[in-house]
């Protein structure tokens, strides 16, 4: 339910149109990240499930979209900024994603009109739920390598020590 909720959101948001600049001329902003004028931004939607949270920011010609990713505890947090930093560092493979995440959130995507007229729509909201998807398990997935690491080298350890 989580994710379809974001699904169905973020495809309704996703409808945007070419909108230039009203104050620069021959300029193409996207109206969500410099906030210049209020009646062109949509209200911002929270869709939360514990932890987890999406932020979805909708303007007349681009969408922001944050995430909020479930830490549990100390080595998720951890792993949680280390990864999120890799990824954020390589935004421009990505096309879509923010070199700087929004205040309170871990990760962030920012869709323009621009990204829809060259892409599909439908697959840029695939790729971003999937992507909701994907992290946790990743994280989850180093968080047990962790574990195990420091289980081997504990018993290596004890070994060491016990004659």
């Amino acid at each position: 339910p989580y994710l379809d909720a974001c699904k169905t959101t973020l495809t309704a948001a996703a409808c945007l149109r070419n909108f230039p600049s009203q104050t620069v001329e021959r300029h193409n902003k996207p109206e969500v990240e410099i906030r210049g004028n209020k009646e062109l931004l949509l209200q911002p939607l929270v869709i939360s499930r514990t932890e987890n949270e999406c932020l979805i920011e909708p303007s007349i010609n681009s969408v922001r979209v944050s995430i909020k990713i479930k830490q549990a505890d100390e080595i998720e947090i951890i792993l949680c900024r280390k990864f999120t930093s890799f990824l954020m560092q390589r935004a421009e493979q990505f096309i879509i994603m923010r070199r700087k995440a929004v205040e309170g959130y871990d990760i962030s995507f920012l869709i323009t009109h621009v990204h829809l007229e060259k892409m599909w729509k439908h697959k840029l909201v695939d790729f971003i739920i999937q992507f909701m998807e994907d992290i946790d398990k990743e994280i989850s997935g180093m968080k047990i390598a962790i574990n195990a690491r420091a289980r081997v080298v504990a018993s290596e350890f004890m070994k060491q020590i016990s004659p």
